[in-house]
């Protein structure tokens, strides 16, 4: 399949990859659109591994505090997303990444963040109630981890969760 401006264009708003990442993806792979998004979601979590590696969570003073209240009112999150820079907490794309968690949490109810925040000697129930170890709701071959790697990736600064509620009526 040849490569077309029509495929770099839905690879680029599928992925928000730039141009020239677009168009050499979707050479790698011959053209296949599914494959050269993939492709990117791969070199956007590795890019933010190596990034979040390199940068410590020293420097995470902005953010934002996002809340969410499911339909009917019964569950309801809040949560603290920080980042580095007020200006990456400001774009659209860090906004949706803490919107996304925030209805991970309402959704799943997890008990701890990640395996830093496990009791001592965790069972497998523990394991499951981590939230960077779930697989996100809307995309279940990504897990939480990985969707805010992929976001360090493409913003180009660490994010880190910092801490979250999680209410429900009637529940303890």
């Amino acid at each position: 399949m040849a490569v077309t401006a029509e495929t770099v264009k839905t690879v680029r708003q599928r992925t928000g990859a730039g141009i020239l990442e677009s168009k050499n993806a979707l050479e790698e792979t011959g053209g296949d659109i599914e494959k050269a998004i993939e492709s990117l979601r791969e070199r956007g979590i590795a890019k933010g591994v190596k990034l979040s590696g390199k940068r410590g969570a020293n420097d995470l003073n902005q953010g934002l505090i996002e809340s969410y209240i499911h339909t009917g009112g019964r569950v309801g999150v809040l949560m603290e997303l920080n980042c580095e820079t007020d200006f990456v907490a400001r774009t659209e794309d860090f906004k949706a990444l803490a919107h996304n968690i925030a209805l991970q949490i309402a959704a799943m109810n997890p008990a701890y963040i990640g395996i830093d925040d496990l009791p001592e000697n965790p069972s497998e129930q523990d394991l499951e109630a981590s939230l960077w170890d779930q697989p996100f709701i809307r995309d279940n071959g990504v897990t939480i981890k990985d969707l805010v790697t992929e976001a360090i990736g493409k913003l180009g600064e660490n994010i880190k969760l910092t801490r979250f509620v999680r209410y429900e009526v009637g529940a303890d």
